[in-house]
């Protein structure tokens, strides 16, 4: 038996390995960043989180006086074992990173989705990617990105279910095991949220579940990479929610970086091929 943990220990480990050589080799971890810069100096995208501040922020505050109220004392005095005098300090630490998960969470589901669709398409329409948008949106004539937006023909499928908040709550006393814990706690989020940031993408092409799941496999190690560094952002407290709109940025850049492989691989864009067809 245990040989056995011994063998199953080792496996995991390498494989860990792999997964954090490939993400590093990827450079996939940097898109969350060029996010931010791209959002900052295209002011057009501004539109989409603007239109959602008042809800967001009123949420905010609510969220992190519950969390203060209810769940602060518990946790310090849980910390006190852990992390000694600092458990004060690290446990109000926790408190703002659970209520920016909190907030990102119930934002995302119920206030800021459609924000987060404009926000990702209207990226891709800046980056000239107007033959995989239409697949999903009409496009009308306008002065910048955003103004050309249509009405939406298709939304991502991914609608709310518990088991995101169930399993943040499972992962989530691995914060109270210092440094390691916190570390193995965002990288199985993170393994989430990569995947989960090209829900949009996958639907704009039409990909199936199968197809999905062969593309992540493929590129499991970067969408690790992606989406351990967009956690990250969205961990800082009080701006969790500016990193969710900085993060579908990244997304939608990175998503343009791979049609634009994929067009120059094929040669030309799949449905300029199927138009070129239809005409002959």
């Amino acid at each position: 038996m245990a040989e056995r943990v011994k063998e199953v220990a080792v496996e995991e480990a390498d494989r860990l390995k792999t997964l954090t050589s490939d993400a590093a080799r990827s450079g996939a971890y940097l898109y969350p960043i060029r996010g931010i810069a791209y959002f900052l100096s295209h002011k057009s995208l501004w539109k989409p989180l603007t239109s959602k501040l008042a809800p967001t922020m009123t949420l905010g505050l609510g969220i992190t006086t519950f969390m203060f109220v209810f769940t602060y004392l518990p946790q310090a005095a849980v910390m006190a074992f852990t992390s000694g005098p600092l458990a004060a300090i690290s446990a109000g630490l926790l408190v703002l990173s659970e209520s920016s998960t909190l907030i990102t969470i119930l934002s995302k589901t119920f206030l800021i989705e459609d924000a987060l669709i404009d926000t990702f398409d209207g990226t891709l329409m800046s980056k000239n990617t107007t033959d995989l948008l239409s697949e999903g949106r009409q496009i009308k004539a306008g002065g910048d990105p955003m103004a050309k937006l249509g009405k939406l023909l298709k939304k991502p499928l991914v609608k709310f279910t518990p088991k995101a908040t169930i399993r943040y709550l499972m992962y989530l006393p691995l914060n109270f095991i210092p440094v390691v814990g916190t570390v193995v706690f965002v990288l199985l989020q993170g393994k989430r949220a990569g995947p989960t940031a090209h829900a949009r993408y996958f639907q704009l092409k039409q990909w199936n579940k199968s197809q999905q799941e062969k593309h992540i496999e493929q590129y499991r190690g970067a969408y690790t990479g992606f989406g351990v560094a967009a956690v990250l952002l969205e961990l800082v407290p009080l701006a969790s929610i500016f990193f969710a709109f900085t993060n579908t940025v990244g997304a939608a850049l990175w998503a343009a970086d791979i049609e634009k492989q994929y067009i120059t691989k094929e040669g030309t864009a799949p449905k300029l091929r199927e138009q070129a067809k239809k005409a002959e």
